[in-house]
């Protein structure tokens, strides 16, 4: 049985937002994922940690969310980082090659440090 989805949103200050992820990340849940991170970059957060500490399960329409919103957010001089991957998530990551292309950091303290650094063109 699926893991029931709960998405936890943690401002930090007028940019930087903490979107954790906990239960499976599926098609039907990945939309609700493209809702969340839509509303925060809309509000004027352009620097995203995604927490997938508690992520059990992530499918290709995940990634494209995440793949998507972080366009986004470099097209506006902002960051994706995705933070806390468990070994399966890892493996994935990996597999499709978008370790190359998203930023994957161990720890939130490092992405939220990271986020704020970054200067994206």
């Amino acid at each position: 049985m699926p893991a029931e989805l709960t998405i936890a949103q943690h401002p930090i200050d007028s940019e930087r937002h903490v979107v954790a992820v906990r239960g499976d990340l599926d098609l039907f849940a990945a939309s609700e994922l493209k809702k969340v991170l839509a509303q925060a970059i809309d509000a004027g957060r352009i620097r995203i940690i995604v927490d997938l500490a508690e992520t059990t399960f992530l499918d290709s329409s995940a990634l494209g969310v995440l793949v998507v919103a972080s366009k986004r957010l470099r097209s506006c001089y902002g960051a994706l980082a995705i933070v806390n991957l468990n070994e399966n998530l890892t493996t994935i990551f990996k597999m499709t090659g978008l370790d190359q292309i998203l930023t994957i950091l161990p720890t939130r303290d490092a992405a939220i440090e990271a986020v704020a650094a970054s200067n994206a063109a």
